[in-house]
């Protein structure tokens, strides 16, 4: 088991195999690839000891050895090692032990034989998932120990809970980073805010461009991301430049990555890996220096362990994440909030901010929050327009308090009942024809930021049909 003299990576990589030329035929092809720091495993037995000596930076591991199976040995290194890359190497036979594997938290699974190519680039992606993983962890150490240089890059996120604090000094620290940033937490906690101070602090000069692809499926995707050269489709009149364009040298946000399709999946993890994109209608590949960051209100590594979203995909997006806490888990904060939006109402809606009796704060503090800071909003901005005078009633608060109530145990307890599960069923009423044609094309407008064509894809109609639509709502 000799290791290499040669210093690339600066951790070994580990090849654990009972067959002495498999270990030979990877050890060449991946010198061949400029990987010559490689140590071979050929007894199972001796993986733990190795683990601890020699800390490698990727493992190669046979899942049919004597002794201790390839699965056992995956189980005890992800236990105690979790942050070794581990690439499980199976047989034809043992595919579907390998998918099993893959859901144990395995980097990545090749089935014999392997082709050089394969296993070469299959390595580099560890060693740099790896690499990335260690500066995070030293960021991490570091940023709790330091003082925000710029607080004014929050400015727009009213908050003094210590977790929140601790957010801001991390993003301070990988705001210069060209890597990709995840975002996560409940509707409503800010996510597009931190976003946004993110692209602040990051130095970059280009423009914050913000993306809802909920919902859109991969055309609309490509064509809003990517824009799409003249005749690339029915209506395609001219050439369009896509949202990463508009971004080029500053910062895409992609707004709730959870609901993306796996086919636009591709094309984005593609984006973050080669920095390259394909227009509708091209075979020219355009380059992007925009950084990206991506939100969600769901759980990815739910989803990526159901096959709904790619695994290579979610290691890329989580390098640098950020998860921030609803409002009902930083309730230290609801003074201050309920001032700023009392403040902020007054002034947009063109009234004195009232005062407020203290059973406000004592029945605001009693509340969930679902909804969270957006919904404290809401709640605020409709309690003051329709003040008067005196101090701010609770009523309103109740009736908005009692309708999510409402709404939360209807949609909980009675999806399938009396009224179906269509989009309208918590409505008393429902909208007329009219009404909901209206609601629709202005939704689609507005992820498609103003693009009446792509909106008229997304409506599943044409585009002088929607004009005439739009021309008879005027």
């Amino acid at each position: 088991m000799p290791e290499s003299k040669n210093r690339f990576p600066l951790h070994p990589i580990l090849i654990v195999d009972d067959e002495e030329e498999i270990l030979r035929s990877f050890s060449i092809a991946l010198r061949t690839g400029g990987i010559t720091n490689i140590l071979t495993c050929q007894d199972s037995r001796d993986v733990p000891y190795l683990l601890m000596e020699k800390d490698p930076a990727v493992i190669l591991l046979d899942l049919g050895m004597p002794h201790i199976s390839g699965q056992e040995l995956l189980h005890q290194i992800v236990e105690d090692f979790p942050h070794v890359p581990v690439i499980v190497i199976t047989g034809n036979t043992e595919v579907e032990v390998a998918v099993e594997c893959m859901k144990a938290r395995a980097f990545d699974y090749m089935v014999k034989p392997v082709e050089k190519s394969r296993l070469i680039s299959g390595v580099k992606r560890a060693i740099e998932l790896n690499d990335l993983r260690k500066q995070v962890q030293i960021l991490r150490e570091t940023f709790a120990q330091r003082d925000l240089e710029n607080p004014d890059a929050f400015s727009e996120i009213v908050t003094r809970n210590q977790v929140m604090l601790s957010l801001f000094r991390y993003a301070e620290c990988i705001a210069p980073s060209p890597e990709p940033v995840l975002i996560t937490g409940e509707t409503g906690v800010g996510k597009e805010l931190m976003a946004r101070a993110i692209h602040k602090l990051s130095g970059r000069f280009g423009q914050f461009v913000a993306v809802n692809v909920a919902g859109v499926d991969d055309n609309v995707f490509s064509d809003t991301l990517f824009g799409h050269v003249k005749g690339a489709y029915t209506g395609a009149e001219g050439m369009r430049k896509g949202m990463v364009d508009q971004a080029s040298g500053g910062t895409l946000l992609l707004d709730e990555i959870g609901d993306l399709s796996v086919a636009s999946q591709v094309k984005l993890l593609r984006l973050l890996q080669e920095n390259e994109y394909f227009p509708l209608g091209s075979d020219v590949a355009k380059i992007s220096d925009a950084r990206v960051i991506v939100t969600t209100n769901k759980d990815l590594g739910k989803l990526r362990e159901s096959g709904d979203f790619r695994k290579d995909l979610y290691y890329r997006l989580s390098i640098h994440q950020i998860h921030i806490p609803p409002l009902r888990e930083r309730m230290d904060d609801l003074p201050l909030l309920l001032e700023h939006f009392l403040d902020q109402a007054a002034q947009d809606l063109n009234k004195p901010k009232p005062s407020y009796p203290d059973e406000l704060f004592r029945l605001l503090h009693s509340y969930e929050f679902s909804g969270n800071i957006r919904e404290l909003r809401t709640m605020v901005y409709d309690a003051v327009g329709a003040h008067s005078s005196g101090p701010l009633s609770i009523k309103r608060f109740k009736m908005r308090m009692e309708g999510s109530r409402m709404s939360n145990f209807s949609y909980s307890y009675k999806y399938d009942q009396r009224r179906g599960s269509g989009p309208f069923f918590l409505m008393e009423n429902l909208p007329t024809l009219n009404q909901a044609t209206r609601l629709l094309i202005d939704e689609a407008l507005k992820r498609t930021n103003g693009n009446q064509s792509m909106a008229a894809r997304m409506l599943g109609i044409s585009r002088q049909r929607l004009a005439r639509h739009l021309k008879s709502m005027r």
